[in-house]
């Protein structure tokens, strides 16, 4: 089975020329002060202990990387990690700072799209990577500035951070609801027999691939956001425990209806054969009924058909005698089996 996010993967830009620029934001004291600064100045901007930076990058390559590794001080197997593809969601924890590896989804045409995103987070900065355009990063910036009332200097980046994954869990809560509906709208076609059955089956596939690609992505969130919760790791400033805490319930609201859905779909599938299953008997009942009715004329013309004489042979009686046969036989017959219900 292909990697989860796999599925509905944004390519690569298809050229450098379409890649966003780099976008960065340095807050000092709490208030913003400088944005889209060059990358090369974060150091400067660092340098000030009431100063916190944000770098966002789209789709880079490892020279633009070198850069920020070059300014904050970077491990080179986190940097692989962040411009490397399909890596797992988690969280990994280096000397003086954090990487993670979240996905955002998105349901796009019936589709599931899913977006990496990468994010190191120290003390006063946080990196964000982006492997193509497709999550929408202002969304994250007025998230930040919709929290006017936040100290900065007291959170840090972790609330920075908090932003980025308190919309993430949103979005994969936005795509459950979804496959949440898709899955009403199978269930109401299962059991409507005018609905051409290869629909059904296209949409109930379509569905279950979409499900099992959205869990594989969004279950790990748990472990990321507990990972950060953690005081012993100091990941984070304490402020920020209740703020993560409501993120981690989230992952586990989207992680239970995940595994509703899961079960739902999978019933589903059984309600889809046992009908199918109900369908070829009520075909096989009414054509076995008629083969029946069909039987007694074929029987008794048969009879009557023969070489050699019989009770009626060559008079009006006997063709009198067959017709009546053959017509209370087939009547009664097919009142037998319509009070059954087989026809």
């Amino acid at each position: 089975m292909a990697h989860p996010s796999e599925a509905g993967a944004e390519p690569f830009p298809s050229g450098r020329a379409e890649v966003p620029p780099p976008r960065t934001r340095a807050w000092r004291a709490g208030k913003l002060e400088a944005h889209d600064f060059p990358v090369a100045e974060v150091s400067d901007y660092l340098a000030r202990d009431d100063t916190i930076v944000w770098v966002d990058l789209c789709a880079p390559q490892r020279a633009d990387l070198r850069v920020i590794s070059d300014e904050l001080g970077l491990d080179p197997v986190a940097v692989e990690d962040a411009v490397s593809r399909h890596e797992r969601a988690k969280i990994d924890r280096y000397e003086g700072y954090a990487f993670l590896n979240v996905y955002v989804p998105e349901i796009r045409d019936g589709d599931l799209e899913l977006h990496e995103v990468s994010a190191f987070l120290a003390e006063r900065a946080l990196v964000t990577v982006r492997q193509g355009p497709g999550f929408d990063i202002d969304a994250l910036v007025r998230r930040w500035d919709g929290s006017p009332g936040v100290d900065l200097g007291e959170t840090g980046a972790g609330y920075l951070l908090y932003g980025l994954l308190d919309l993430v869990v949103d979005l994969q809560l936005d795509a459950v609801q979804a496959l949440d509906d898709e899955a009403d709208d199978v269930e109401s076609m299962i059991f409507d027999e005018a609905f051409p059955v290869r629909e059904i089956q296209r949409r109930s596939f379509r569905l279950r691939k979409n499900l099992v690609a959205l869990r594989r992505v969004a279950l790990p969130m748990r472990e990321v956001v507990n990972t950060l919760l953690r005081r012993d790791l100091r990941l984070v400033a304490p402020a920020l425990a209740p703020y993560l805490q409501d993120v981690y319930d989230h992952t586990l609201r989207v992680g239970e209806w995940t595994d509703g859905l899961r079960d739902l779909v999978a019933n589903l599938l059984d309600t889809r054969i046992a009908l199918q299953g109900n369908r070829m008997n009520e075909v096989m009942k009414k054509v076995t009924s008629w083969a029946a009715i069909i039987a007694v004329p074929t029987a008794v013309t048969g009879f009557y058909g023969q070489n050699v004489p019989y009770p009626g042979f060559s008079s009006h009686a006997g063709f009198i005698v067959s017709s009546v046969i053959i017509v209370v036989c087939s009547v009664a017959l097919y009142a037998v089996f319509k009070f059954r219900d087989w026809l």
